[in-house]
């Protein structure tokens, strides 16, 4: 709250927040769509590995000519952090190793960092997030993304008294979804191949969605900063209407999961939250729960347990405001506390010795949610860097990959950061 109120005193005294986004792809177009309509924000300058696409971004949101004339757009990111005016870096770029690289450059120079990046997140954010308090700013997962709503539906319920019961979000979920590839995700959509590339869609960007990795990826961000716990065998994606969620996650007791928009035989759930986040929550005592009936809250049979729910989010049209609480509150939407969950690659198909994987989204693994306490004892091999290592020998599908399956660069920068965070954490 006040939020607006704190921008444009900002805006009066100061002139407005002067913003770095690396990145101007789905979400940075969202984010730069609503900057000329908040009085307060300003994009000084603009990193992406295609600065046309970058120009082409901007103009296709509505930016003007003058607008986009007056801004700097590079495709050295690093260059675009340097820059003195810049106060707060909005790392957009979707590559967990770039985002880390990104993100470590920002704290070093002394700046906020809002992590849109929930790739570089799962992999390595409880980390940056130290560094970030140790340098005196603010590291903060990306408002408008699922993760950091689902952070201000906790945050709510803990501050009003209650007990979390489970939190998460919705998606489209089906078992036979973790075996999809690039080449067969769109039949699951409903989309031919032809339609998919008219419009401009990502093939491997969607089969992350779809077969499981996504889901895992956010809700590792939502344990690590929440404190809620991962589920021992991973999600399970229960089929939940949003009137369900209390009566199918009450007997939970503090942890992440994702429900699904379909059943097991393929129908759709009527009054799904496929878009939404959700939070499950305990009345502390039989008035609590009198007024949970009173004021409508839906809740499980017992009455005592209960759920509110927001049906949609607008990933980019909404980061305006982590933006203005770091650098006017100095406060995160969202950040990781520790190293609760982890996102590890589970091979989709029996794997040869040789085969080099694909990564997240590809034809050969896909991220599955489990405790970091677990990953730690197995070595897992994290999502983040199961693109492009060669397998040492086979791997059966099914099988969780592990640090030994794989052959690594020990002088790589973003896998010596990530066995840092576990050294850390194991401890």
């Amino acid at each position: 709250m006040n939020l607006s109120r704190l921008l444009a005193r900002r805006l009066e005294s100061a002139g407005p927040i002067r913003i770095g986004l690396i990145g101007a792809g789905k979400f940075g177009s969202m984010f730069l769509a609503q900057v000329p309509s908040t009085p307060g924000l300003a994009v000084a300058g603009i990193a992406d590995l295609s600065p046309d696409r970058a120009r082409a971004a901007c103009r296709s949101v509505g930016w003007d000519e003058a607008r986009l004339a007056a801004t700097p757009i590079t495709e050295d990111a690093l260059a675009l952090i340097a820059r003195p005016e810049i106060e707060i870096v909005v790392e957009a770029t979707g590559h967990p190793a770039a985002g880390i690289r990104h993100a470590r450059a920002a704290i070093a120079a002394g700046k906020h960092v809002v992590m849109v990046n929930v790739e570089a997140d799962a992999l390595a954010g409880p980390l940056l997030a130290a560094e970030a308090a140790a340098a005196g700013v603010v590291y903060s997962l990306a408002y408008g993304d699922q993760p950091a709503l689902i952070c201000e539906l906790v945050d709510w319920a803990r501050a009003s008294g209650f007990r979390v019961l489970a939190a998460g979000k919705g998606t489209k979920y089906l078992p036979a979804y973790h075996a999809s590839t690039p080449e067969t995700v769109w039949q699951h959509y409903g989309l031919s191949p032809e339609q998919a590339a008219a419009g401009g869609m990502n093939a491997k960007m969607f089969n992350s969605f779809l077969d499981g990795t996504k889901s895992a990826i956010e809700m590792a961000a939502v344990a690590n900063a929440t404190g809620l716990a991962a589920p021992a065998d991973g999600l399970e994606f229960p089929p939940a209407a949003a009137s369900e969620l209390a009566a199918v996650l009450g007997a939970a007791r503090g942890q992440v999961e994702v429900v699904s928009s379909l059943h097991r035989n393929g129908e759709p759930v009527a009054g799904d939250l496929r878009w939404g986040v959700y939070v499950v929550f305990e009345a502390p005592g039989p008035y609590t729960a009198r007024c949970f009936k009173e004021y409508g809250i839906a809740t499980d049979p017992t009455g005592t347990r209960g759920a509110l729910y927001r049906p949609s989010h607008l990933i980019g049209l909404e980061l305006g405001i982590s933006v203005i609480s770091a650098v006017l509150r100095g406060e995160p939407t969202g950040t990781p506390e520790r190293f609760r969950a982890d996102v590890v690659a589970v091979a989709k198909k029996a794997l040869p010795a040789g085969s080099r994987l694909d990564g997240e989204g590809g034809a050969m693994v896909w991220g599955k949610l489990v405790p970091a306490a677990a990953s730690l004892a197995a070595g897992g091999l994290p999502i983040g860097l199961a693109s492009g290592p060669a397998l040492r020998s086979a791997v059966a599908a099914g099988r969780m990959l592990t640090w030994d399956d794989v052959v690594l660069d020990p002088a790589d920068e973003t896998y010596r950061y990530r066995r840092r965070m576990e050294a850390a954490y194991a401890a």
